[in-house]
């Protein structure tokens, strides 16, 4: 199962885009192949022009955002989170993000990881220096909200696409069934035709065995039959068109229900 089966992603891009805005940490939705599915939010050109810019830092960022679980310190010191998206037991994807510190940067710790990945110092300094400052206290806090809104979000539009897909289904199959008690009636209408037709046969049958007598007994018992089958008939059809009307009925109740 996929989140675009059901749910609309530019619901997730909004509370995505909020949560950034209201925490300053950086935010972005990937599916269980690592493909992004939501645009990024409040990333930094720290993490984005410097360090995932150069080879060694994708190589290292990669390997955090497949590796790192809850809230943790990526490679290059700062804080960074990664909370899955669950629906039924099946993860869906992650939310991954972070990009904020949990103190003020220190100078020499960045100048070193710069020229461990190649990058001119001065301006991974400068650049880490933007990075938005949060108690870790925080970060962990702003993480794991941020997982009960979104879980609690998929959820309900999951349920809000499924019995959407049940009302679709429930009101084609009362019209199949309105149909096929129309069919019935109909069907019961032209039996009980022919009911009329064998009982006014037996009545012939009786008149004219008693006009020939002795001769026509055994007629007359067919004759007999035939009417006793024809008034049992009479009452199976009007026990059917019964049950038909009480059907139709109840779907009349359920579609003018509110």
């Amino acid at each position: 199962m996929k989140l675009t089966d059901f749910m609309d992603l530019k619901i997730l891009q909004k509370i995505q885009d909020a949560f950034s805005d209201a925490t300053g940490l950086a935010a972005i939705a990937v599916d269980n192949d690592g493909k992004y599915i939501t645009e990024g939010s409040n990333f930094t050109d720290f993490c984005m022009k410097y360090t995932r810019g150069c080879a060694e830092g994708s190589k290292r960022c990669v390997k955090c955002d497949q590796e790192g679980k809850g809230t943790y310190e990526c490679h290059a010191g700062l804080m960074d989170f990664s909370i899955d998206i669950v629906l039924n037991g099946e993860k869906l994807g992650s939310v991954i993000g972070g990009q904020v510190l949990p103190t003020p940067p220190d100078e020499e710790k960045f100048t070193r990881i710069a020229e461990e990945l190649g990058i001119d110092p001065k301006a991974y300094v400068n650049a880490v220096k933007k990075v938005p400052v949060r108690p870790e206290k925080s970060i962990y806090a702003a993480s794991a909200l941020l997982e009960d809104v979104v879980n609690r979000i998929v959820k309900q539009e999951y349920m809000n696409a499924t019995e959407y897909k049940k009302l679709n289904v429930w009101e084609e199959e009362l019209q199949v069934a309105t149909e096929t008690i129309g069919e019935i009636k109909q069907c019961t209408k032209e039996l009980e035709t022919i009911s009329s037709r064998q009982s006014i046969m037996a009545l012939n049958a009786a008149i004219e065995t008693a006009r020939v007598g002795a001769a026509g007994a055994g007629f007359g018992i067919i004759a007999k039959q035939m009417g006793e089958f024809s008034r049992q008939s009479s009452d199976i059809y009007k026990h059917i068109t019964e049950s038909a009307n009480k059907i139709s009925a109840s779907i009349d109740k359920m579609n003018n229900a509110k």
